[in-house]
């Protein structure tokens, strides 16, 4: 076989809802290495959710992104991608390709600014905090987003 195959690791059927509360809240779902170059080179500014079924994702990360969404203005106005971890391969390794400096762990949650990640947390930081947490670091984030260099 000349081409090597990705079989993602979970069925993108079972996962679909996780994705989904994502993209209603106006997250950009990212399927494909074509579709991360893209969106990185079309913004600078921008939150990026490295997706997950673990549940550190399920309980922490992704509500405690909801949250924050749902509790602050300046989030709600953001750009905002996300890649799922363990079924967009392809997406998600494109994606880490832009943060090659941290371990691959997955949920992520980043803050770019001007390209760079400004906020960078990763399973280790998300794992022992709940939603509230979570949502409250992302919004202290924020707030200091648009004084950033």
């Amino acid at each position: 076989m000349d081409k090597e195959m990705h079989v993602n690791r979970y069925d993108p059927k079972l996962t679909k809802f996780m994705e989904e509360a994502l993209v209603k809240k106006g997250f950009n779902s990212l399927k494909s290495s074509q579709d991360v170059e893209k969106y990185f080179k079309e913004n600078k500014d921008f939150l990026l959710f490295v997706n997950s079924v673990c549940g550190c994702a399920a309980g922490s990360a992704r509500p405690g992104v909801l949250r924050a969404i749902e509790k602050n203005g300046d989030l709600k106005k953001m750009k905002m991608a996300t890649v799922f971890a363990g079924v967009d391969l392809e997406a998600t390794e494109k994606a880490r390709s832009y943060f090659s400096n941290h371990e691959k762990s997955s949920p992520n949650i980043i803050l770019f600014k001007n390209k760079k990640p400004v906020l960078f947390m990763e399973r280790k930081d998300i794992v022992h905090k709940d939603a509230g947490e979570i949502a409250e670091i992302l919004i202290d984030e924020i707030s200091k987003f648009k004084s950033l260099v």
